[in-house]
């Protein structure tokens, strides 16, 4: 049974400050790694974002959607399939957002001046597939750690780019207290980061092929717990 190796949160160097790798890069680096797929989710408008904030809405969303464009180019090429997301913050707290289109937010400015609960319900409203990314990640950046259970349909229990263990294994105890699905992420800002991500029955072509892998009958599985290359 062939099993499909995702990354499902990744940054480009076009779409956020803290991006190290083009998107060209970032996927040279994951089909290395052996993965079939990625989501490029850079930081959003009240994240750590590379665009200008200043620049009119239209011309801020083109740039932002900058490094998911060329990534998806080069996966073109390596047969890599590239799709769309990032990653919404509020305080400091990260809400991966799956499932809308550039299209979508260019026709939606108000995702900047509502409140997160606000957000969280207007895009979900639109079809969003919403993870809470790393819930429990202690920084300098991060003002409070703040649950919202009810209006995330997954947690992200393992991320690539926590510096303590123990912040995935408290994400794994939120998602099983609130009987959450689990995925997995890298938190990839460099070609040579990915660690996480799923393996999956499903051949992912979609966000909502991606949210029917994580909520479905049979979860997948989550990277590191698992080699990609031997499982397949």
């Amino acid at each position: 049974m062939a099993l499909y190796r995702w990354e499902t949160h990744a940054h480009t160097a076009e779409g956020s400050a803290c991006g190290r790798s083009s998107a060209a890069d970032m996927v040279r680096g994951a089909a290395a790694a052996g993965y079939d797929g990625i989501f490029i989710t850079d930081h959003f408008y009240h994240g750590n974002t590379r665009p200008d904030r200043s620049l009119p809405w239209e011309d801020w969303v083109r740039a932002f959607c900058a490094g998911y464009d060329r990534a998806r180019e080069t996966g073109s090429h390596l047969g890599i399939t590239v799709l769309f997301g990032w990653e919404y913050s509020w305080n400091g707290n990260d809400f991966l957002t799956y499932g809308l289109s550039p299209e979508w937010l260019l026709a939606h400015p108000e995702t900047v001046t509502l409140s997160a609960p606000g957000y969280l319900q207007l895009v979900r409203d639109a079809g969003a597939f919403i993870v809470h990314a790393h819930p429990f990640r202690q920084a300098d950046y991060i003002e409070a750690i703040r649950l919202l259970p009810a209006a995330v349909d997954a947690v992200e229990v393992y991320n690539g780019g926590n510096a303590d263990p123990a912040e995935n294994d408290r994400a794994k105890w939120y998602a099983e207290s609130y009987s959450l699905p689990q995925t997995s992420g890298s938190d990839a800002h460099f070609r040579a980061d990915f660690t996480g991500g799923i393996l999956t029955e499903l051949d992912i072509r979609s966000a909502r092929d991606y949210a029917a892998a994580v909520c479905g009958a049979h979860p997948p599985v989550l990277l590191p717990e698992q080699d990609a290359h031997s499982a397949k």
